[in-house]
């Protein structure tokens, strides 16, 4: 018997399908898998990147990212790492085939119905090679679900999802992160570097200028907020190369301009070069933050 039974690709938001693979069981516990896989695919904002809801002959294992969520049906037999691993290759390939604006337009249920045979082809790929062969690539889903492991629900878990059963307070699970960047570089970590440093500097000057200046005209104020403004931009910047965030060149451009307008106002407190050293470690870590991105999937198969 196959170890992965079916698959479907579902908008996060509102659980709409957009393709599946083609469904070849029918009996009464697959067919009520089925209805619970569905029910999990309207409540996928509630639940982490990834997670398994364990029935008695089947599993339901589901992969979000984005705006973008795989669900497959597997055997109770199917090891947890070779269904995560095959949801993320059939994350790649559909997110590789499809933008975000096309799947945040579509309207109608699987409107993506010429990716189908990709879900097949990903199956049977899955379900026939062995696992030495996937052994690289297993072994790295492992990891992670070592590190980070997936929100394992109840029967009863999904009947609450649905509704079905009352008295029970809803369950809010903390998502977990499941972006993975390019590998950081050696100008990635200078960067790192000088801009820990001129946080500190600022910190430094803030703090002092701010121990000095309590019984100071409100024009302290303003100084010192443009040494502590630069100082939170400069960490923020370290947060936005190190992890994944959403909207992050609008959030560049922001620390950017703050630590720019910073420096400005300091002008007499800081000599030129001084503010050219600060604005140009600011511009350098805002270029390592938008080179670096998602990495890119390397397949372990044709398709």
């Amino acid at each position: 018997m196959s170890m992965i039974l079916f698959a479907c690709v579902v908008r996060v938001r509102d659980g709409l399908p957009l393709s599946a693979s083609t469904d070849f069981y029918h009996t009464q516990d697959f067919l009520e898998c089925r209805r619970r896989l569905k029910t999990l695919a309207l409540r996928l904002t509630q639940y982490p990147g990834r997670g398994s809801a364990e029935g008695r002959d089947f599993s339901i294992h589901f992969s979000s990212l984005g705006d973008v969520a795989c669900m497959a049906i597997c055997s109770r037999q199917c090891p947890a790492a070779m269904a995560f691993c095959f949801l993320e290759t059939v994350w790649w390939e559909f997110t590789a085939s499809y933008d975000t604006t096309c799947i945040g337009l579509a309207s109608r249920p699987y409107a993506f119905l010429e990716f189908d045979s990709i879900i097949q082809k990903v199956k049977w790929h899955f379900n026939c090679v062995s696992s030495a062969q996937m052994e690289s690539s297993l072994e790295k889903i492992q990891e992670e679900l070592d590190f980070q492991p997936p929100v394992v629900l109840t029967v009863e878990d999904t009947d609450i999802a649905n509704g079905i059963m009352n008295g029970h307070t809803q369950i809010h699970l903390e998502p977990a992160p499941n972006f993975r960047m390019e590998p950081v570089t050696a100008l990635g970590v200078l960067s790192l570097i000088l801009n820990i440093m001129c946080a500190a500097l600022n910190l430094i000057r803030g703090i002092h200028l701010a121990e000095h200046s309590l019984q100071v005209a409100h024009e302290e104020i303003g100084t010192i907020l443009a040494f502590l403004i630069p100082f939170v931009a400069c960490i923020f910047q370290c947060y936005l190369y190190l992890f994944y965030s959403p909207a992050r060149t609008v959030k560049v451009v922001l620390m950017l301009l703050f630590i720019c307008l910073g420096n400005m106002y300091l002008h007499g407190l800081r000599n030129l070069w001084q503010i050219l050293f600060h604005i140009g470690v600011a511009f350098l870590s805002s270029y390592q933050i938008l080179t670096r991105q998602l990495q890119e999937k390397q397949s372990d198969y044709g398709v």
